[in-house]
């Protein structure tokens, strides 16, 4: 991962050792769109990073209400790759600013 990457609106990247990248990325608004987009944006952070979402080893999912938990789990399942999904946690918790409602950090090796 890029040292260029740190930064970004809305993206952290935590680690960039050991052939593992640790992103996180953050939206508000919609739980669907948002959902969408995040993971959109993690596609091209693991790009960047040489790496796809088939090397996903974790990941971790945030949500303002787990009222939102359905919606956005459909999003994830249609995103992920089949027979390839990491380990996955899901809860509920206050994300960094009230109009956040989600928030998903993964875990990749990189090819």
């Amino acid at each position: 991962v890029r040292t260029a990457l740190a930064g970004q609106k809305g993206f952290d990247v935590f680690n960039d050792y050991r052939n593992v990248a640790v992103l996180s990325a953050y939206e508000p608004l919609n739980i669907n769109n948002v959902s969408w987009a995040i993971l959109a944006e993690i596609d091209g952070l693991l790009a960047d990073a040489g790496s796809d979402k088939s090397n996903l080893i974790s990941a971790t999912i945030w949500l303002a209400s787990m009222d939102d938990f359905s919606e956005m789990n459909t999003v994830w399942d249609a995103w992920v790759v089949e027979g390839e999904t990491p380990a996955r946690a899901c809860v509920e918790a206050r994300l960094a600013a009230p109009d956040f409602t989600v928030e998903i950090a993964v875990i990749a090796a990189i090819d």
